[in-house]
């Protein structure tokens, strides 16, 4: 195990997360916010203890897989709990457990609350909780990876424990660079939202903190009816933010090298959409029969909340909660779908669903035809055998994961429905769940040992499992 490189790692991770409260600090200047110096002490204690940490010694510059995920585990507990200090030290949310659960929920963009009001906030604690989204959704160490001085191709090991999906693959040769160009996409996307909302004449605060939220699919918002009040237009822009920060980010370098032909053709892309369209026009009819009015209202937001749901933003417009069965029980399954690899969603992602479906659909030829070969494809490319078995041992891991969860955060004696969905909505990174955790309500009502099991939930979902759980396994910490 090459500890000098872990230590060197979270280390960084402190010392820019200090950087990155100058934002929050400049907010509270301009609104005259004497909750501006929580952020300043908060950064006094990330690099009171980061900056030692890059200083100790020279880090070993090559590491391997192990070291990668133990090294992003680490750096993301260490992120949420020097995110949590402002909540504390300005009292916003003075209860340890309740802040580090608002900020786990914001960095790994799942948009579970605990809060009540969030008006009632400052508004440099409010940019802080959207910030959390923006800078969680891409990944802080691929943002780590843009500034290193180091290069090399063990950093890849980085990458690839932190990005959601079943594979990643560097878009050009180096590293570093393809870091750089992940975040200029992000960043890109980030402002064209912007810009349009302020056409919208959306309030230029609510603008950036929805945009960070949209972005990092995460779901904070600064309203508590969330998105309920903003304009058709303002909605609108949002839906089709929230649904193409869904689409994986190698499909946006594919459009940028002009490679249209590829872009459009990427398998998991067509699936993505079509699954998208189907859901809304089900949900649409669902509840038009029930209510029988405004049908291009409910059209709207049957979009905006398929959105919000598959892409694992968890903005609302609605209490969906309120929407017949049918409607709901899509709205669930859409919460294990999640959106496309390498994108800023959570959930299982389509691109792991379409290869259960076609292992399924490969098992099935193979017991009609017990001498024919078939070969599992996607984009008209055999599927590497490492891949399908990395898919399979990942909804075994998953399974279990999200069973035992259910299993401790039933100790709270809540309905079914409710600790389900609880479960389902940070384990996917989603945020509203049904029943006591629906849209209209919030996290505030489980006990801590609860909000501990559910915070893990939200780290492991938002990592992909497998870091999170090295940590656990003495193995791990063995020199070999």
């Amino acid at each position: 195990m090459n500890y000098s490189i872990i230590v060197y790692i979270v280390g960084m991770i402190l010392n820019v997360e200090a950087v990155l409260m100058v934002l929050p600090c400049i907010t509270s200047l301009i609104y005259h916010e004497k909750e501006g110096l929580a952020f300043v002490a908060s950064m006094a204690v990330c690099i009171a203890v980061g900056l030692p940490l890059i200083l100790i010694r020279k880090p070993k510059k090559i590491f391997y897989a192990r070291e990668g995920f133990v090294a992003v585990a680490l750096s993301w507990i260490a992120l949420s709990i020097g995110g949590a200090l402002p909540f504390i030290f300005s009292g916003s949310i003075p209860n340890p457990v309740n802040a580090l659960f608002e900020t786990v929920s914001g960095f790994t963009t799942t948009g579970a609350s605990i809060l009540d009001s969030v008006e009632v906030l400052p508004h440099c604690v409010l940019l802080w909780r959207s910030f959390t989204h923006w800078i969680g959704g891409m990944g802080v160490l691929v943002f780590v990876l843009t500034i290193l001085p180091q290069s090399g191709g063990s950093y890849m090991n980085l990458m690839k424990a932190e990005s959601p999906g079943p594979s990643v693959s560097r878009l050009v040769p180096k590293v570093k660079t393809t870091a750089k160009i992940l975040y200029l996409i992000y960043l890109l996307l980030t402002v064209l939202e912007i810009v349009l909302l302020l056409i919208g004449r959306m309030p230029l605060f609510d603008t950036i903190c929805i945009s960070f939220g949209t972005a990092g699919t995460g779901g904070f918002g600064v309203l508590n009816e969330s998105c309920a009040s903003y304009t058709t237009y303002q909605q609108i822009v949002i839906t089709i933010f929230m649904i193409l920060f869904g689409v994986n980010f190698n499909v946006y370098f594919l459009i940028l090298m002009k490679k249209f032909f590829q872009a459009i053709h990427v398998e998991e892309i067509r699936y993505y959409f079509g699954i998208i369209l189907v859901s809304i026009a089900a949900i649409t009819f669902d509840v038009w029969r029930a209510v029988g009015s405004n049908f291009w209202r409910i059209l709207q937001n049957a979009a905006f909340q398929v959105g919000s749901i598959i892409t694992t933003t968890g903005y609302s417009t609605v209490d969906f909660d309120q929407w017949p069965m049918f409607s709901k029980t899509i709205l669930v399954m859409l919460m294990f779908c999640g959106a496309c690899a390498g994108s800023t969603g959570g959930g299982v992602k389509v691109s792991r669903l379409l290869i259960m479906v076609k292992t399924v659909a490969k098992e099935v030829q193979i017991y009609l035809h017990p001498n024919a070969v078939k070969k599992i494809k996607m984009d008209d490319k055999p599927i590497p055998h490492e891949v399908v078995r990395a898919t399979n041992i990942f909804m075994v891991v998953y399974i279990l994961i999200f069973s035992f969860s259910v299993l401790l955060v039933a100790l709270n004696e809540y309905d079914f429905t409710t600790n389900f969905t609880a479960v389902a909505a940070t384990l996917n990174n989603i945020g509203p769940g049904l029943e006591k955790v629906g849209p209209a309500c919030n996290f505030a009502l489980f006990a801590p040992g609860a909000k501990l099991v559910l915070i893990f939930d939200m780290l492991a979902g938002r990592l992909e499992l497998f870091p999170m759980l090295l940590l656990f396994l003495p193995r791990t910490w063995k020199k070999f």
